[in-house]
């Protein structure tokens, strides 16, 4: 995980090397972040966009503009063509966000109705992770609701220890918007007893669409003196998952002893970096696209594995029932599926 690090400061050479050419005018904003998108976003070729095209539509709109507010508004429009929750504008009164990769889909979770009528607001919490046993104490359960929050080694140690009795364990990432990508290594860790490359990422190598590295190799190791988990698992997957979220996903799906159940997670396969603007805004976007062990992208979200994708519609969560949850259960008591 350590190259993908390095890769970073490359980019933002590459980015910061081009605004001297462009002044602090509503045109000179605007190409300056239509340019930095151009030369260094990584999945023009995936989503067919033509982004010349799309200079020829916003730019006109851009000169036009007599505030900043209208400027950014254009600005986040021409951004939101790119269908990237990673993309972002960032000002001192607004920051443009992509929602519809969640936002047109079902929500498939309640935490409430998780912590009421599964947990019974009886559970524990270390690391950001709510944990119990369900199903009489023969399945581990855990909810992790976002990557931004660091799991230490121990606490980890202490909550997969408490399910040492337990036959299967599911791990809930659903509406885990993402965050740290170390976490998602120190979890995955604690399921593999070898090194195992989960997939691949690339970096921009010049301005073309189309100018990138060959593929370097997403590496995990074993948790070495740490409590790991041999077991079945079942990660239980909503649109809401994103970033990190996908990642980890990623990686379990392809371990033979996890299946992945819900909702095809939201995607965000592509490590983001920033540039800036004359007049000072930020952007955001994702420039070294991701792809799993066998090459397959994953921008657009993970499937659930074979004949485990499940729905909880709003209705049954409101009156106390999970199907996701109640499926991962019923898979788990019948291992002879895993």
């Amino acid at each position: 995980m350590k190259k993908l690090l390095l890769l970073i400061p490359l980019l933002l050479l590459a980015a910061c090397a081009t605004l001297d050419d462009y002044d602090n005018s509503a045109e000179g904003n605007f190409d300056v972040l239509w340019s930095a998108l151009d030369e260094h976003y990584c999945y023009f070729a995936e989503k067919d966009i033509d982004w010349d095209g799309v200079r020829a539509i916003y730019r006109p709109r851009a000169a036009v503009c007599r505030t900043q507010e209208e400027l950014f508004d254009v600005c986040a429009a021409m951004l939101d063509t790119l269908r990237d929750g990673h993309v972002n504008l960032s000002s001192t009164f607004n920051t443009s966000y992509y929602r519809r990769w969640w936002s047109d889909y079902p929500q498939d979770f309640s935490l409430r109705t998780l912590q009421q009528y599964y947990l019974d607001f009886n559970y524990k919490s270390a690391g950001g992770m709510l944990y119990r046993t369900l199903a009489g104490g023969k399945v581990g359960y855990i909810y992790y609701g976002s990557f931004s929050s660091v799991i230490g080694e121990g606490s980890l140690d202490a909550v997969l220890a408490s399910f040492s009795d337990c036959e299967g364990l599911i791990f809930d990432i659903r509406d885990n918007g993402g965050g740290l990508v170390s976490n998602v290594e120190t979890l995955v860790s604690r399921f593999i007893d070898t090194e195992y490359t989960a997939g691949y990422i690339r970096h921009k190598t010049g301005p073309g669409h189309n100018d990138f590295s060959t593929p370097y190799p997403m590496e995990y190791h074993p948790a070495r003196g740490h409590v790991r988990w041999d077991k079945p698992v079942v990660v239980l997957t909503n649109r809401s998952c994103f970033s990190a979220a996908n990642d980890f996903t990623c990686a379990m799906k392809q371990l033979p002893q996890v299946r992945v159940a819900g909702a095809r997670t939201g995607g965000g396969g592509g490590l983001p970096f920033s540039a800036q603007l004359p007049c000072g805004w930020k952007v955001r976007f994702s420039a070294c696209p991701m792809t799993d062990a066998a090459g397959r992208e994953i921008e657009s979200g993970i499937d659930p594995s074979p004949g485990c994708e499940v729905h909880a519609p709003d209705y049954e969560l409101a009156a106390g029932r999970d199907a996701i949850l109640e499926f991962a259960i019923n898979l788990l008591n019948k291992r002879t599926l895993l």
